[in-house]
């Protein structure tokens, strides 16, 4: 986190009503729990809104379990909604963490594609799996953006669900005149191995915190790029190149290495490569980089992925979760206690400035206004910004190398392009965005019959498009 000051004691208190749209979550759900009942001057309730009401419920019961807690020393209370109406009625904040049915959705994102030899490390941002991902969620956001305007209007929403960037987007698109920024960890883990750059070619650098890490952040959500890095004074992104040296040569792995490592596993070796390529360094895992450039998955088989030092993540390990079910089971019948910890999440932070207790710098997603000035105005791109009481400040991040913002401009074009799909339920206008992304390298009529599989796959969750009348569900 990069806040500004020290907290005080004699900040007064403030109150607020969340509203949590996926509040049914395992995830963050019980991070938000976390993180809200150990704050002490940010107070209020948090309404949990899920189509899986149940879900919420138990959330509900298990925070409210935890107040009497001694590590509990925030002021808050939880509910559980069953309309999304009651939920972000008055709310001062809306949470947004959603997720489709996974086996009716994303497995067919992950595995439909492979069928043709389009390999997605992640499938969640671009890619087919990305395009379908969006077209779903688009009118999804519209309701809610269409729900704060009613019910919420001056509210601030917090997305965390991806696509990032097109979430957000629709946000905007369906009501301009919302306050609304996307967050997301990526950055993060990339200012954790700046650290260890700067304990490495910095003399008096020593057990350096990845918040300590001061970078310029530009781009859009997993595909941003940092050119500038400081550390207390020093100029750290001048030791890159040593950096890389070191590495080479990269890619550094063989096929198999990571056979038995988790899919997440990530060593950087993609966002070196592009520093290698174009001067700045490529700021997001490398499962997620990969997805926006065609040739570092030009693979024939899904090990061979494994010399740039991460695995595919296959449909397998996204329905086979049953940690968090589990553990909610245990935690509510007592045979196992909630743990509270330091999360590293900035999303109470970034509410407690919000309300005017604490400024915070950090990375947003937020609506170019000129901050990254070789970027469409409006687009919803990723840089620093200064976060008050009085809103979000957009920090001026500058312009990309040419080749890097080429690459940038084709995967926005798209995102635009699937925002106006969205809104007009074309199906036709969405396969153009399909047709033209980066890892979509087969022949047009190959793609044509990807995308229709996929949306025949899919159609239950399709239904604002016009399916009966578009022209490319014509055989």
């Amino acid at each position: 986190m990069h806040q500004l000051e020290e907290r005080s004691s004699s900040q007064s208190q403030r109150s607020a009503k969340i509203g949590y749209i996926g509040g049914g979550s395992r995830g963050w759900a019980h991070t938000l729990i976390n993180d809200l009942l150990q704050c002490d001057d940010l107070v209020g309730t948090v309404s949990l809104y899920d189509v899986e009401y149940e879900a919420a419920e138990q959330n509900a019961e298990l925070a409210n379990g935890l107040v009497d807690r001694p590590e509990a020393t925030g002021d808050w209370s939880f509910e559980a909604c069953r309309d999304i109406d009651e939920a972000l009625d008055g709310a001062d904040f809306v949470i947004c963490s959603i997720q489709d049915p996974i086996e009716e959705t994303f497995v067919h994102d992950i595995d439909v594609p492979q069928e043709y030899g389009i390999y997605q490390p992640v499938a969640d941002t671009v890619g087919p799996g990305g395009v379908l991902r969006s077209m779903r969620a688009i009118p999804q956001y519209r309701e809610i953006a269409a729900t704060v305007r009613e019910r919420c209007p001056d509210a601030w929403v917090i997305n965390y669900t991806n696509p990032m960037t097109v979430c957000t987007r629709a946000l905007y698109e369906e009501y301009p005149d919302i306050n609304a920024i996307g967050l997301c960890h990526e950055v993060f883990a990339i200012q954790r191995m700046l650290a260890d750059v700067a304990e490495t070619y910095v003399d008096e650098a020593d057990d350096v915190a990845g918040e300590e890490i001061n970078v310029n952040v530009k781009g859009i959500n997993h595909f941003t790029w940092i050119d500038d890095v400081h550390w207390n004074g020093h100029d750290v992104f001048q030791y890159l190149e040593q950096e890389l040296e070191e590495r080479k040569p990269i890619p550094s792995f063989e096929p198999g290495d990571f056979e038995d490592e988790s899919y997440w596993t990530n060593h950087h070796e993609v966002a070196f490569d592009l520093y290698d390529r174009f001067g700045v360094l490529g700021a997001a895992g490398d499962r997620h980089l990969a997805e926006f450039v065609p040739w570092y998955l030009d693979i024939d088989d899904p090990e061979e992925i494994q010399r740039w030092g991460f695995r595919l993540t296959p449909s397998s390990a996204r329905t086979t979760d049953t940690e968090g079910p589990a553990k909610m089971e245990q935690y509510l019948s007592g045979d196992e206690a909630f743990e509270f910890t330091e999360s590293g999440e900035e999303v109470v932070d970034i509410m407690r400035a919000l309300v005017g207790l604490e400024p915070i710098k950090t990375h947003v997603n937020y609506p170019n206004r000129g901050q990254t000035p070789d970027l469409p105005t409006g687009a919803v791109v990723e840089t620093n910004a200064m976060i008050t009481g009085s809103g979000v400040a957009p920090i001026t991040a500058g312009e990309l190398p040419r080749e890097v913002r080429s690459m940038v401009l084709r995967a926005i074009h798209n995102q635009e392009t699937l925002i106006e799909a969205g809104f007009a339920g074309d199906l036709d206008l969405a396969f153009q965005a399909f047709l033209n992304d980066a890892l979509v390298t087969i022949g047009r009529e190959e793609a044509r019959d990807l995308f229709v599989e996929l949306v025949d796959l899919e159609r239950e969750y399709l239904q604002a498009y016009d399916l009966a009348d578009a022209d490319v569900l014509e055989r």
